[in-house]
C-alpha cells in the first residue's frame, strides 16, 4: 500500500489564495506561488490549486499561475477550475501541472472524464466532489447537482478518473474534523484513491482521516502559519502514522 499523502490545498480567486468557512466568508491569505513554495520546502507530498472563481465566471483557470508555480515548487501539483475540455486541460499540463481537476463540468457532461482519461491518462485526472448530507453540489457548492455522492464517485471511477478529491462542505474551514462517515462509505464503494478534504484542525483529525482515505487535504490548519506543516508531520509520526 502506498504511504498516505499530506496535500496542502490553495483555493485561488483573482490570482490570490483565499480561505473561508463552508465555502463562504472568503478572506485573502496570500500569494499562491509563495505559499506553494513554502509548502514544497516544508515537506508537502503534493499540492492542489483550485481556481474557485473560474467555474462561476466561466473562465478557464489561469495557466499563468500554474506556470509560475511550476517554476518554484519541486513536488507534483494538481490544478483545477473551469476546465471543460481536453484542450483546457492540456494548456494547464503544458504550463507545468502534473494533474488536472474537474468538478462542475464533469457533472454537466460526465463524458468529459472519459475524454480526459483517454487523452491524458487516468493518472492525470482528478475528479473533485463537493458533498453535503450525502449529496453532490456544484459550481463552488452554490448549486444542487441532484446526485448521490457515493453513486457519483462510482460513476467517476467507471468513466476513468484516477483519483477523487472529496470535500465535505459542512466541515470546510471549521477545523472540527473530517466527515469520516462519508469517507468510509467512499472507501467501501470505490477502489480509487480518495483525498479527504474539509475539517482538519489538528493532527488527530488528520490521522483519523488517513485511516479511511489515501491522502488528507490541508488548508485552514496551515495557511495562517505555513511552518505548521513541519510540526504536523512530526505529530502524525508520534501518533503512529507512517508518512512518505
Amino acid at each position: 500500500m502506498p504511504l498516505p499523502r499530506l496535500i496542502p490545498c490553495l483555493d485561488v480567486a483573482g490570482g490570490r489564495v483565499v480561505k473561508g468557512v463552508r465555502f463562504r466568508q472568503l478572506r485573502d491569505v496570500g500569494d499562491p506561488v509563495e505559499l506553494g513554495a513554502a509548502y514544497s520546502d516544508g515537506g508537502a507530498d503534493e499540492l492542489v490549486f483550485l481556481d474557485i472563481s473560474a467555474t462561476i465566471t466561466s473562465t478557464v483557470a489561469a495557466a499563468g499561475v500554474a506556470a509560475r508555480v511550476a517554476e518554484h515548487v519541486t513536488i507534483p501539483f494538481t490544478f483545477g477550475g473551469g476546465i471543460r475540455s481536453v484542450a483546457d486541460a492540456t494548456v494547464l499540463l503544458e504550463a507545468g501541472a502534473d494533474k488536472i481537476s474537474v468538478n462542475s463540468a464533469a457533472l454537466a457532461r460526465p463524458e468529459l472524464i472519459e475524454e480526459l482519461a483517454r487523452a491524458l491518462g487516468s493518472q492525470a485526472v482528478v475528479v473533485a466532489i463537493d458533498t453535503e448530507g450525502g449529496r453532490v453540489r456544484s459550481h463552488a457548492a452554490t448549486r444542487d447537482a441532484a446526485r448521490d455522492t457515493v453513486a457519483w464517485a462510482q460513476e467517476c471511477e467507471q468513466r476513468g478518473a484516477g483519483e477523487l478529491l472529496v470535500t465535505s462542505i459542512d466541515r470546510d474551514g471549521t477545523q472540527d474534523g473530517y466527515d469520516l462517515e462519508q469517507l468510509a462509505a467512499l472507501r467501501d464503494a470505490v477502489s480509487l484513491p480518495v483525498i479527504a478534504s474539509g475539517g482538519a484542525g489538528n493532527a488527530q483529525h488528520v490521522a483519523d482521516a488517513l485511516q479511511v482515505s489515501q491522502a488528507a487535504l490541508l488548508a485552514s490548519i496551515l495557511h495562517e502559519n505555513p511552518a505548521r506543516l513541519v510540526s504536523l508531520r512530526a505529530e502524525l509520526k508520534e501518533l503512529g502514522v507512517c508518512l512518505r
